[in-house]
């Protein structure tokens, strides 16, 4: 006689509440154990002890479960608060590492400190702050450990029009941090707390006209925040975002934010010295062009051409740049996403200049174009684009070094170089270090007086 399949209790913690639900969903759908293994490679066996939380599960599963369970989201999001609960439990004594649809993010516990009761072996500096301040007798422990832990706000129990308007201004204020700033340092740390409340957002009840404008929001934030990372040269962590980016996207059948993360993680690739993989993300951003507008169109081609250019494909990447150009002439105002902004006529004669820019280095090539194209992109680019104007800077400072008058280099890189100091942006620093290299078949005064300046801007 067949046992009576064992009772769970919901309320016993977040995870026994996902096995009921797995299991509620099983059966709505008229599956046995069995038959819900063999759609995930699994054992009968292994799913109900999963059911009973007697087997761990991770965000990868908890996907594909609900995936073949057509569940609509539902496991999916439900997993993310176990996955949530869990690192609330551990930022006591330590960091966690939360994750959700594959993005992990590393999020800070309360800020490390010796918990002692005495100042032995706090380091120097905290010392000195507590003997300024007169606070080392009544505050005998260091003051970073009044610091808060981070990531404690929790999400509304219903989504609102209103948390979704927090999200796209959040995603808004990082991204004019990260072109103005670069990717790293305080622009890094800020996203950590923005993305762990969004996400939560995704795992609460949501009304139906709002499903859509919430996937893309979250969305939208984590490839903000995805596009930071790759500039921090925090590659894994890059990609995971983006991807997750990716799918919220597709979620919300939004096809303007799915080329805006694939065009991310072209970048990403071609930059990683992987063009092939590169072109696959742009042409698979270009699928459905007819859903796109002429500067998404544009963006795209243009990731192309940078990825053929990689390649030394010189008659690809002008064919490209020459399909950008045509898009790009057909762009009218007010057609584009906010997060389309950026993408204004300094940005398209700075990417074409890139992607020229490797083309001219090839043997018999004339550079002629791709400085013109980047000297436009200097001049045009405002003041909140700072990172994208010292890139084009240092690209034509590096073009000029390599192909033409050395002393025009020199007030060129100059300039690119007082910007490029100010950012907290890796990819910047390996451009103004690509320059040094160019110029070192140089050897007049100014030239080795940049690449002693260059050095001094790499290493603060």
């Amino acid at each position: 006689m067949p046992q009576k399949p064992k009772r769970l209790d919901d309320l016993k913690s977040t995870r026994d509440w996902w096995g009921v639900e797995l299991r509620n969903w099983r059966r709505v759908r008229k599956l046995s154990s069995r038959q819900l293994g063999e759609l995930v490679n699994l054992s009968g066996t292994t799913i109900e002890r999963i059911e009973k939380n007697e087997r761990p599960c991770d965000t990868a599963l908890a996907g594909r479960l609900d995936e073949v369970l057509d569940a609509g989201g539902a496991l999916r999001r439900l997993w993310s608060r176990v996955e949530a609960d869990k690192c609330r439990a551990d930022a006591d004594n330590s960091g966690c590492t939360e994750s959700v649809d594959g993005v992990e993010l590393r999020v800070p516990g309360i800020l490390e400190s010796d918990r002692s009761t005495r100042l032995d072996g706090v380091p120097p500096v905290e010392r000195r702050a507590f003997a300024m301040s007169g606070a080392a007798a009544l505050i005998p422990i260091p003051f970073t450990s009044l610091i808060p832990k981070a990531g404690q706000s929790p999400p509304p129990k219903t989504v609102h029009a209103e948390d979704i308007e927090q999200v796209d201004a959040a995603a808004t204020t990082l991204a004019g941090w990260d072109n103005l700033h670069g990717g790293g340092g305080m622009v890094r740390e800020a996203s950590v707390g923005h993305l762990n409340w969004a996400r939560n957002l995704l795992s609460v009840k949501c009304p139906p006209a709002l499903e859509k404008n919430l996937f893309t929001a979250v969305g939208r934030l984590a490839i903000t925040i995805g596009a930071s990372a790759f500039d921090a040269y925090e590659h894994d962590n890059a990609r995971r975002l983006v991807t997750f980016g990716v799918h919220c996207a597709e979620a919300a059948d939004n096809w303007h934010l799915r080329a805006r993360a694939l065009n991310v993680l072209a970048r990403q690739d071609i930059w990683l010295g992987s063009p092939n993989t590169g072109l696959t993300h742009a042409e698979n951003g270009l699928v459905r062009a007819d859903r796109l507008t002429p500067r998404e169109q544009a963006m795209l081609h243009n990731a192309r051409a940078r990825a053929w250019a990689k390649m030394e494909k010189r008659q690809e990447a002008l064919a490209a740049i020459g399909r950008s150009d045509d898009a790009f002439s057909r762009a009218r105002p007010g057609e584009d996403v906010v997060w389309m902004s950026f993408y204004d006529h300094a940005q398209h004669y700075g990417d074409t200049g890139h992607a020229l820019f490797d083309i001219a280095l090839l043997p018999g090539q004339s550079p002629r174009e791709a400085a013109e194209r980047l000297r436009t992109a200097v001049n045009g680019h405002t003041n909140a684009y700072v990172r994208s104007r010292a890139f084009s800077g240092t690209k034509l400072a590096t073009l000029m070094m390599s192909t033409g008058d050395p002393h025009e280099a020199v007030a060129t890189a100059n300039r690119a170089l007082n910007e490029v100091g100010r950012l907290r942006s890796k990819r910047a620093a390996d451009d103004v270090r690509a320059l040094s290299l160019a110029s070192a078949r140089h050897r007049s005064p100014e030239v080795i007086e940049l690449r002693r300046r260059i050095g001094a801007v790499v290493r603060a």
